[in-house]
């Protein structure tokens, strides 16, 4: 068995969620979402970010961790923060000696819904039917627990493949 963290960065809400996967089975172990408070300073809010993903990290001891990659929007500020939540997120598990896998949006939809143009609501009702008993509060846990998801599919092909390649 091994344990996976999903991260879903943003600088206002940063989804997390973890599972285990042994074998083809996947089973809920927790979720959540780590806000900022909006009127402190960037760095204070990376700070916080930082924090509870090192939190995280110890109470629950994932073995690897998956983020979601950044798109780029018309907004270049906004563009621009989402790119230092980004940043912790990857640095966070890394600092830790975890290994960190990185999943495009598009590939994460691929691979809980089956197409890489789902809707938000399509990815948290298959993220819900793939994890039965998880209670999930927040989309951005929701999509957090489907780059879990990703990773342990995309995992488990990696390793087929590398199995197959050393016979």
């Amino acid at each position: 068995m091994i344990r996976l963290l999903g991260i879903d960065p943003g600088l206002r809400f940063t989804g997390w969620g973890l599972i285990d996967v042994e074998g083809n089975r996947l089973v809920h172990v927790a979720d959540g979402v780590i806000a900022t408070d909006s009127t402190e300073s960037v760095p204070a809010r990376l700070k916080v970010l930082h924090d509870a993903l090192q939190a995280l990290l110890v109470q629950h001891r994932p073995r690897e961790a998956a983020v979601e990659e950044t798109y780029v929007n018309r907004n270049g500020t906004a563009t621009l923060k989402l790119g230092y939540a980004r940043g912790v997120a990857l640095l966070a598990p890394a600092l830790a000696g975890i290994p960190v896998a990185e999943y495009a949006a598009k590939t994460v939809k691929m691979a809980v819904v089956g197409t890489g143009g789902a809707e938000k609501d399509q990815v948290s009702m298959m993220v819900r039917r793939l994890l039965p008993g998880a209670t999930i509060r927040r989309a951005d846990a929701a999509d957090a627990l489907a780059v879990a998801i990703c990773h342990a599919h995309h995992r488990s092909s990696r390793l087929a493949w590398a199995a197959g390649h050393m016979a």
